[in-house]
């Protein structure tokens, strides 16, 4: 199978009104053609799930700050000042999400779980409106799975069968969200031929890609 995507075939595949995963940290290990293009192209409505806003000028930031967004679920926003504009005029609905339960709620839907039980925001708003579970006698959190329609990752190394490798930071919130997806949508640094490098080297294996895009 030919997973190899143009950035504008990779943007044709999110549609209205979806729940989008974008990986990285700041824009570091983040899938920045197809986010651009996706920023000039009149998709509105998503649903966004990421690490952080970025910035305004920068990444999945830029989808904040151009509108595409309805709702975001990140652990901050203090980065992107237009995205803590659109918040308090109440156009941009945010979720907080402490950063570990975040991963842990990505990972959660990659391994078919229920959700997870955690004692982090207990006390705070974050856990306003969800389940209490008291275990021997503690409480915690019952915090539930994050799954997305289309997840974006930004890998430097990609072979054409799929095989992802993320270098330095930059596999932030990647390898989770490639579980945790419909649709699984790579854009890689550098593009190889399958078996270039070492299984063991793998961080990503092929069978979560759904397309490259280099």
């Amino acid at each position: 199978m030919n997973k190899q995507l143009t950035p504008e075939q990779a943007v044709s595949k999110i549609k209205n009104g979806m729940t989008l995963m974008a990986g990285g940290f700041l824009a570091n290990g983040s899938a920045l053609k197809i986010l651009d293009l996706l920023c000039q192209s009149e998709v509105k409505d998503l649903t966004l799930i990421c690490n952080d806003s970025a910035f305004p000028d920068k990444a999945y930031g830029k989808l904040l700050a151009n509108g595409h967004v309805r709702k975001l679920i990140a652990s901050h926003i203090g980065t992107n000042p237009v995205a803590i504009d659109l918040m308090n005029a109440g156009t941009l609905e945010v979720e907080f999400v402490p950063q570990g339960t975040l991963a842990e709620r990505i990972r959660a839907a990659g391994a078919g779980l229920g959700g997870v039980l955690t004692p982090t925001g207990l006390g705070t708003l974050v856990e306003n409106g969800k389940q209490k579970l008291t275990i021997d006698g503690k409480e915690f959190l019952l915090e539930k799975p994050l799954r997305a329609d289309v997840a974006l990752l930004g890998a430097s190394v990609g072979d054409k069968s799929g095989n992802l490798i993320y270098k330095g930071t930059s596999q932030n919130m990647n390898p989770l969200m490639a579980t945790a997806a419909d649709i699984v949508i790579a854009e890689v640094g550098e593009l190889v031929e399958t078996g270039s490098f070492s299984p063991e080297q793998v961080h990503t294996p092929n069978i979560f890609v759904d397309f490259i895009v280099n």
